[in-house]
């Protein structure tokens, strides 16, 4: 079913937080934008979206945490959509940031039960970055886009659970 997640959820009911990286903003911004959008395609009102912005990658598993810390005690959110995107320089800083915050945000997800929306590009190059989120976005070509269908599916699945 294309456009769609696979599930069945009354998406009007539901609470989404969205982390974003500014950095590499041109890239980052067009993710956001896809995942706003499947969101809105499927449902989910704007008002019912609330945007955290970080400085980098390496920042969002701190906040992911706090959210869930937050959400353990009072449900706010129903799931977590996690953006960045790390692009290979000419050192070894790409691989240790995307090995701890890939680790990081799946032990969150896992220790919180938290439906999570992976989004976080580790890229050799600009170009495939670009290519990961072109617009206008859709679910072959934006994975801002197919991130947002997966935090539905996710929901969908662990409240049948």
């Amino acid at each position: 079913m294309a456009n769609k997640f696979h599930g069945e959820l009354n998406n009007e009911d539901l609470k989404i937080a969205i982390i974003i990286s500014r950095f590499n903003e041109p890239i980052t911004g067009n993710l956001l934008e896809g995942a706003l959008t499947a969101l809105k395609n499927n449902n989910v009102e704007e008002e019912d979206i609330d945007i955290f912005y970080v400085p980098g990658a390496f920042e969002i598993p701190a906040v992911f945490k706090k959210i869930c810390r937050i959400n353990s005690g009072k449900k706010k959110y129903d799931g977590v959509i996690t953006i960045g995107c790390v692009i290979k320089g000419e050192t070894a800083h790409f691989e240790y940031i995307c090995e701890s915050v890939s680790i990081n945000l799946n032990t969150i997800s896992f220790e919180y039960e938290m439906p999570h929306g992976f989004c976080v590009l580790t890229c050799y190059t600009p170009q495939q970055a670009y290519e990961r989120s072109l617009m206008p976005p859709d679910e072959d070509n934006n994975k801002g886009y197919e991130a947002a269908l997966t935090v539905l599916e996710m929901v969908s699945l662990m409240k049948k659970l």
